[in-house]
Parts: C-alpha cells; structure tokens; sequence
C-alpha cells in the first residue's frame, strides 16, 4: 500500500474555481493527479456520538486510503489558517482513530503534502504546522509545502517556478 504512487489532490475552497484552483491546475499540468473538491462534498463536523457518517467523509477517506499513495491538500488561507472546509476533512480523520481503525491505518506510509494559496507573496508564519503534525501522528511521510498567492490574471514567473519544483518532490 505505502509503494502507491498514485496522487490525489484534495481542495478546500469555498470557491470551485478561485484563485487556489488556478494553483491546483498549474501543479497538474507537471503531476499526473486525480482531484477531489471538498466544496462539492457533504461533510459533517466531527462529534462524539458519530451522527454524520451518512455524509460524504467515509466512502472519501476509504477511497484514499484503498487508492492513494501522495495526497495534496491545497487550501486558501483564511484568517492566516486553513479553510474551514478543510479543518472539517482533518477533523473527520479522528473517526479513522475512533470508529474505523482499519481505514486509519491505511494512511500509514501514504506521503502528505500542501499547497497553500494566501492573496500575497508573505507567508503566514506557522501554516503549515498543522498538516505535518498530523502527518506525523498518522505515520505519513510529509513532503513539504508550496506557497502561491493570487496574482490576479497572470500567473508569476516565480510561482510557475515553485510549483514547478514543488511538484518535482511529489515525484521523487
């Protein structure tokens, strides 16, 4: 399972076609990836009592977890965080910790990585602790994180640059 090379990424945007999806295509122009729109998904919050596992989350993460090997989590930044879309998906992880064990240790081996799309060239310091940390606990491999930022029409030199070489890792 952990051999898979086979790429998933996964985007959580309140908007299908904004500015983090200008990203997301220019990194599957170099990497041969399937893609998956949270903003399309019906995912519950997580609770404690596991009331929502009639919504989209299960069938999602047992897909992954079955038929992936390198996730990408692509997310705008939304008050110097991730979107809330995207907290929900991770947050939904827990249920593979609590109630479907054997998906969750599927994620073991898998590689996990981010591409972030914030409205300026300046990074929010910290963004990405959150991912590689759950990487971590989940026994992925995390393989870093692209900052891209809307540059309105015209994608920059540089930002075709860093995915360019962001997407190079993925490969490796």
């Amino acid at each position: 399972m952990g051999k898979n090379k086979k790429t998933l990424i996964i985007q959580g945007s309140s908007k299908s076609d904004g500015n983090t999806n200008k990203m997301v295509r220019l990194l599957q122009k170099e990497v041969d990836a399937d893609f998956l729109d949270l903003n399309t998904k019906n995912i519950g919050p997580f609770d404690y009592d596991f009331n929502n596992q009639h919504d989209d989350f299960m069938p999602i993460i047992k897909d992954i977890a079955d038929n992936y090997g390198i996730i990408v989590f692509a997310t705008p930044v939304y008050w110097y965080s991730m979107s809330g879309l995207m907290k929900n998906f991770f947050d939904r992880i827990s249920d593979c910790l609590k109630i479907e064990k054997s998906t969750g240790r599927k994620l073991r081996g898998k590689s996990m990585a981010l591409l972030i799309c914030g409205s300026e060239e300046t990074e929010t310091p910290g963004f990405e602790i959150p991912f590689k940390l759950s990487a971590e606990y989940l026994g992925m491999n995390y393989l870093g994180y692209v900052h891209t930022w809307d540059t309105g029409e015209h994608i920059s030199e540089e930002i075709i640059l860093r995915v360019s070489q962001f997407a190079k890792k993925l490969k490796d």
